[in-house]
């Protein structure tokens, strides 16, 4: 083959109509990732972008809406204890999973429901 995949250039999961101030919250506030700007041609297409490191989180307006329950993207995170702390002190909730072998691991669900892992590798 000629052609050789490079990296994720992005993520994106849905969120409904006029969910961009709560994705801000979500994403910025409590996981703490850099909001960055939308080009101005998909601006009016609503939704946010979000960044850290290399990477991206774009949440893009889906009607209708539906969260995505099983399908995710999965974060590897260095210090995975205190982000279980951070999470309780902003009451976000997250599920504690041990079926990995060699990853410490929590799911939660952002503001709409959808479904993202996070793990430590250990």
């Amino acid at each position: 083959m000629s052609f050789i995949f490079k990296s994720i250039d992005h993520v994106q999961l849905a969120a409904p109509k006029g969910s961009e101030t709560i994705a801000r919250n979500f994403f910025k506030g409590i996981l703490g990732f850099q909001e960055i700007e939308k080009p101005e041609t998909l601006r009016k297409k609503g939704g946010v972008w979000f960044a850290f490191a290399n990477y991206q989180i774009h949440i893009g307006i889906e009607e209708p809406f539906a969260p995505a329950k099983k399908a995710h993207p999965a974060f590897h995170v260095e210090n995975l204890e205190a982000l279980k702390k951070h999470l309780t002190e902003n009451e976000v909730s997250y599920m504690v999973d041990t079926d990995l072998p060699g990853a410490n691991r929590i799911y939660v669900h952002d503001p709409f429901g959808n479904r993202i892992e996070i793990l430590e590798w250990t």
